[in-house]
C-alpha cells in the first residue's frame, strides 16, 4: 500500500524532527564510548553515518519538495 502525498509529507517531517536528532545522539554516543579515534576516521564515520541514515527513507522523501500532484 503506497502512502499518499500528505502522509509521506507528514512522515518525512516526523522523521526529520524526531528521528534525525535521535540518530545523531546515538551516533555521537557510540563514537564517544570508543576510545577517541583519529580525526580523519571520526570524520569518515560521521560522513558515512550522515548518508546511511537517509537510505531507508528514500521513498518517503522522494518528491516531497515538489508541489502536490493534485495541484
Amino acid at each position: 500500500m503506497a502512502l499518499g502525498y500528505k502522509a509521506r509529507r507528514r512522515l518525512a517531517l516526523l522523521i526529520l524532527l524526531l528521528g534525525l536528532p535521535a540518530y545523531v545522539v546515538v551516533a555521537v554516543t557510540v563514537l564517544s564510548l570508543l576510545d577517541r579515534p583519529p580525526l580523519w576516521l571520526e570524520l569518515l564515520v560521521y560522513v558515512v553515518l550522515g548518508i546511511v541514515w537517509a537510505l531507508p527513507f528514500r521513498a518517503v522523501f522522494r518528491g516531497i519538495g515538489k508541489p502536490p500532484p493534485d495541484a
